[in-house]
């Protein structure tokens, strides 16, 4: 991750927009040197297929800078953010990167996400900015502006100002988490969560995540064919017309369409939610995907199918899970972040072969990081190499850990 960086934070600043390419070329050679930068977005996702950039925020060690996208054109910024020898701070920036990878392809070499390196710090996954900041900072971010349509303009000293707070911490939170993680020997496994993330973010940009659709838990091979033929007319539709998929066709409906597996007009257009003109219209392009779908071989499951579980599996991932979260809370490492109940399950799963899993496939908690925080003792919960019993029942954390002989 580089040199240790002393940094100098700017708490008060002019409120400053640049809206000149004249100005952001100059910003962009006095960053280009910086070891570290940070930056934030302001954005808004509920109109288009991709979310509209409405505002850039910039910090460095000697500098806060906001950048007005509707005036400049940006990808010089993207270009120094991605191929530059800094480390690129961030929070929960999902959304930065993904408008990084689309302008010019390719992320920042270094990235530092401080919601993550918080998650390895402390008990709260995902936590806001602000929580991260008076958690580790001892300070509060301004507040006043949330309820911004930043894609009007001009826009005032007061909502410029409120958007610098969320870089104004950036590179402090940075310092404070990164020594944390180094003294607590977890910087290793944040690296590794953070890999993880970004990759998913990449991976993200050209993937058919189709399966991502809320509601095909119980689908049948037919109708999740269905989905998938559904799912990509949308996603193609909604680019066309520039606007968020679930906006042109929600998830329910499109999984009723696929539960009735009809391919007659009238029946999908008896819905209720599909009466609308733009969808009635859009009728023969909804039957051609149920066709095609009907028409497709079965869609493979990523999963052996073994029938439905055995009951067990649900008592004994609710006798595992609260010991999860007392050796994470102990660690004051976040377990929302770890694992969820359904990751328990899967390690139960694993163990004692219920399910018909792959023995090939290894659950998330008996790799990496995760492992040797809470997976390797879970397991050997299981295999009887060690039990649990009830400590202090006044305490916080009233369960033990015993080796048995």
């Amino acid at each position: 991750m580089g040199n240790q960086v002393v940094l100098t934070v700017v708490y008060r600043v002019p409120a400053l927009i640049i809206t000149r390419q004249r100005e952001l070329e100059e910003l962009c050679r006095r960053i280009e040197t910086a070891e570290i930068l940070a930056f934030d977005t302001e954005f808004v996702s509920e109109d288009t297929f991709n979310p509209e950039l409405c505002l850039i925020q910039v910090a460095t060690p000697s500098e806060l800078a906001a950048i007005d996208p509707q005036a400049v054109d940006v990808n010089a910024l993207w270009r120094i953010i991605a191929k530059g020898d800094h480390t690129t701070v961030l929070h929960a920036g999902r959304e930065e990167l993904s408008f990084i990878l689309r302008a010019v392809k390719a992320p920042p070499k270094r990235v530092f996400d401080v919601q993550i390196a918080a998650g390895f710090c402390s008990n709260e996954f995902p936590a806001s900015y602000g929580s991260v900041v008076s958690k580790f900072l001892g300070r509060q971010p301004l507040k006043g502006e949330q309820r911004t349509d930043w894609r009007r303009r001009p826009l005032t000293d007061a909502q410029v100002n409120y958007a610098l707070e969320d870089v104004r911490y950036l590179l402090p939170l940075y310092d404070r988490l990164k020594q944390t993680l180094v003294r607590r020997n977890r910087f290793g496994w944040f690296e590794d969560e953070l890999a993880a993330w970004q990759q998913g973010i990449v991976a993200a940009q050209d993937r058919k995540d189709w399966r991502r659709v809320s509601g095909i838990g119980t689908l049948n091979a037919r109708s999740l064919n269905i989905v998938r033929e559904l799912w990509h007319w949308r996603q193609e539709e909604a680019r066309r017309l520039n606007q968020p998929p679930k906006r042109l066709l929600r998830d329910d409906l499109l999984v009723e369409i696929a539960k009735r597996k009809t391919d007659q007009p009238d029946q999908i257009l008896a819905i209720r939610g599909l009466q609308r003109g733009d969808l009635r219209r859009k009728a023969r392009e909804l039957v051609d995907c149920v066709r095609r779908g009907l028409d497709a071989p079965p869609e493979r499951s990523s999963r052996s199918s073994g029938g439905d579980p055995p009951s067990q599996l649900n008592l004994l991932g609710q006798f595992l899970m609260p010991a999860l979260t007392t050796i994470c809370r102990r660690a004051e490492v976040a377990a929302s972040m770890v694992g969820t109940a359904t990751d328990v399950r899967e390690l139960i799963a694993y163990r004692f072969g219920f399910g018909g899993v792959d023995p090939g496939e290894i659950p998330a908690l008996l790799q990496g990081w995760r492992a040797e925080l809470v997976g390797n003792l879970l397991d050997e919960l299981l295999a009887g190499k060690k039990s649990i019993r009830i400590a202090d029942p006044s305490h916080d954390d009233p369960l033990a850990f015993d080796d048995l002989a």
